[in-house]
């Protein structure tokens, strides 16, 4: 097994930054990627300044060139296993049965949004199915909005009132959601129309949304659709290596990134949630500082005892 500085697992905005700021360090970095990146489905990023419109795909390509520019290994593979290595650091267990052995690891395996089971609502998830108004919400502005109620409850109300700020015309439908009068008032003084009922499926006509179809047979015409995923974060490599998580479950990590396991970082979706690929890229970058400043006292120590025994 070659061991490296560091080993990034996930090639995201958070890994590609991460790469990138390590092999400026002149550290020996090797990114690995599945290939599955959670905006897979979607056309175009917003909200990265020089990159808004852009194919997010185009963005993971360029930002892989760059890396590799620095000197930084990329491989296409699948990570199996994290754990600690003898004799210090850690190794990687890769799906084509290789492995690395790395000083320090960078996470960066973000999160998979568990959407409610409707019909449709996956088919366009990433098109005009959508959660994060921030991302898409100006493109589907001035239009006929649905915000349908989903198991996250508190993001989906957060959500009902906040995409009104878009659209003069949204309907909100609670779907399992039963609300409080509290609620209920404030969304009604908002502008925002309820209707009740079961949502039966996502109606899509020419490759576009064009209704809300109600178990009752009702049928709400609306050009896009909000919906508040469950977020899952990919945290298994980080809790198989006994990282510990807050209250909610999500791994805690410092300022930085550090997780309560000295030489893992986690950066990206896979510890927040609500991360844009602006702020995942901030944060592989800030975790890649303070990682490489981690690797530096290493050395030093290492430089030292050496210095001492000769």
């Amino acid at each position: 097994m070659l061991e490296m500085d560091v080993v990034i697992v996930g090639g995201g905005a958070a890994g590609l930054a991460a790469a990138m700021m390590l092999g400026r360090s002149r550290r020996q970095v090797t990114l690995l990627d599945a290939g599955e990146p959670r905006n897979a489905p979607s056309a175009h990023l917003h909200g990265f300044p020089s990159r808004d419109g852009a194919d997010p795909a185009e963005l993971v390509k360029i930002g892989k060139e760059e890396a590799r520019a620095y000197g930084a290994e990329i491989r296409e593979v699948r990570v199996s296993g994290l754990e600690h290595a003898d004799g210090g650091g850690f190794a990687v267990h890769l799906d084509d049965g290789g492995a690395l052995t790395a000083r320090a690891v960078v996470v960066a395996t973000g999160l998979r949004d568990e959407l409610p089971e409707i019909p449709g609502l996956r088919e366009r998830w990433g098109h005009d199915v959508l959660h994060c108004p921030y991302c898409h919400g100006y493109e589907a502005r001035d239009t006929a909005l649905a915000v349908i109620g989903g198991d996250n409850r508190p993001f989906t109300l957060h959500q009902a009132q906040l995409v009104r700020q878009w659209s003069d015309d949204v309907v909100f439908f609670p779907h399992h959601i039963t609300l409080t009068d509290d609620e209920r008032h404030r969304l009604v003084a908002r502008g925002v129309r309820i209707v009740e009922g079961e949502v039966a499926r996502v109606v899509a006509e020419d490759d576009a949304v064009s209704a809300v179809e109600l178990a009752d047979g009702r049928i709400v015409p609306r050009a896009a659709v909000f919906v508040g995923p469950r977020f899952v974060p990919q945290d298994e490599l980080l809790t198989s290596l006994g990282c510990a998580a807050d209250d909610n479950g999500w791994v805690r990590v410092d300022p930085s990134g550090q997780t309560s396991v000295p030489g893992v970082w986690a950066a990206g979706n896979v510890s927040d949630s609500p991360a844009q690929l602006v702020n995942a890229a901030a944060a592989g970058s800030k975790a890649a500082i303070a990682l490489n400043h981690h690797l530096l006292a290493d050395d030093i120590d290492r430089a030292v005892a050496k210095h001492d025994a000769s």
